[in-house]
């Protein structure tokens, strides 16, 4: 088990692929509406034949939803989008990639790709109805794997965030107006429509009195709540990634300072006097940033100790163009566990220190939590 995540199935690239406790119930629940169905459509099946094959096709729904979740995941690494994991849960599943993408052409292809894996998958198994005998279990089974897979790919489609669908709106509106933030306004009122319409075709199913409306019911209301909280999810990741019209990262960085490193920890904090402080050592090699809590926890105990002991060290993430995007430095930001953020000119000198504090407080006013 991985804390917070759920049973590890396997790695892809080293992307782990969980199993999270929900699915075994979103799995119970199709199993349990699904089953009176079977009799219907296998006439003289048994008690036992009708569950076996409901439990297929939870599994088989489950495998559907995976082999889909899987190619967003692979196009993602090969687009370079880092992926942090993918979660089977419930009646869905999720490929998490740790980075926004950069352009609305990685977005759509991203987004397209698990529904073209999904209906490649129907495709096959229609292909393979016509080799088994129909009337029985096995054509039955294979007949529900093109009916998931077909589901999953169709249903995905739909133009409403967090689905799939929505995510392609969402590419095409940003790259007709150039603003990401329009398509996904556009596709959080699609996800709406999309909610609402599932509960119509549910309700529809009851007062039709159709064979499936119990089935229909339990899926469409799960799902329905999914689409409603994914899309209000969205919305949110979006305000909270909005840069502010107008704001440069120039006006919010702090002058840097740059300071030997074998300087003494309390010379250090005196002379930064609220500014960026870039430890240098006589090689010309950049010790890092002065952490102005360890120094200050440093210099009551050993204040002529070199400040170096007290600096946080400079990562590639934790370096920040001036000319990079307003929207990417702050979700670089939001992402990289660090205070303090160096940031650089195109000739890669230092240009000034960013810090956490600074930009929440330049954003906050405006809605943003982070």
């Amino acid at each position: 088990m991985v804390p917070g995540g759920g049973l590890l199935l396997f790695r892809v690239d080293g992307v782990p692929v969980l199993l999270a406790p929900s699915w075994w119930i979103g799995s119970l629940v199709v199993v349990v509406l699904y089953a009176p169905l079977v009799g219907r459509l296998l006439p003289g099946a048994g008690t036992a034949t009708a569950w076996s094959l409901a439990a297929a096709f939870a599994v088989l729904l489950g495998l559907s939803v995976l082999a889909h979740e899987l190619g967003h995941a692979v196009v993602a690494l090969r687009l370079g989008i880092p992926v942090r994991r993918v979660r089977l849960f419930l009646l869905g599943g999720l490929s998490e990639v740790t980075r926004t993408p950069r352009r609305p052409a990685h977005e759509g292809l991203v987004a397209a790709a698990g529904p073209v894996v999904s209906i490649l998958l129907a495709a096959l198994c229609a292909l393979l109805l016509l080799a088994v005998p129909s009337g029985g279990a096995a054509w039955l089974l294979v007949a529900e794997c093109a009916v998931a897979n077909l589901a999953v790919g169709v249903f995905n489609l739909l133009p409403g965030l967090p689905l799939d669908g929505g995510r392609m709106l969402r590419a095409g509106v940003w790259a007709l107006t150039g603003a990401r933030v329009q398509g996904t306004r556009a596709a959080v009122v699609g996800g709406g429509l999309v909610a609402a319409g599932l509960l119509v075709w549910a309700l529809w199913g009851l007062a039709e009195g159709s064979p499936d409306r119990w089935l229909r019911l339990g899926v469409c209301v799960v799902t329905a709540w999914f689409v409603a909280s994914g899309a209000s999810a969205e919305l949110a990741a979006e305000k909270r990634r909005s840069w502010p019209a107008g704001l440069a990262v120039t006006d919010l960085v702090r002058p840097v300072l740059q300071l030997p490193a074998e300087s003494p920890v309390s010379d250090a904090l005196a002379a930064s006097a609220g500014r960026g402080v870039v430890l240098v050592r006589a090689d010309g090699v950049a010790a890092g940033l002065l952490d102005e809590a360890s120094a200050q926890q440093l210099a009551a105990s050993a204040p002529h100790s070199p400040a170096e002991l007290a600096a946080e060290p400079i990562r590639a993430e934790t370096v920040l163009l001036v000319s990079e995007p307003g929207e990417d430095i702050a979700e670089r930001v939001r992402e990289t566990p660090a205070w303090q953020f160096l940031v650089v000119d195109d000739e890669g000198r230092p240009a000034g220190v960013l810090r956490r504090e600074d930009l929440r407080a330049a954003m906050s006013p405006r809605g943003r939590s982070w």
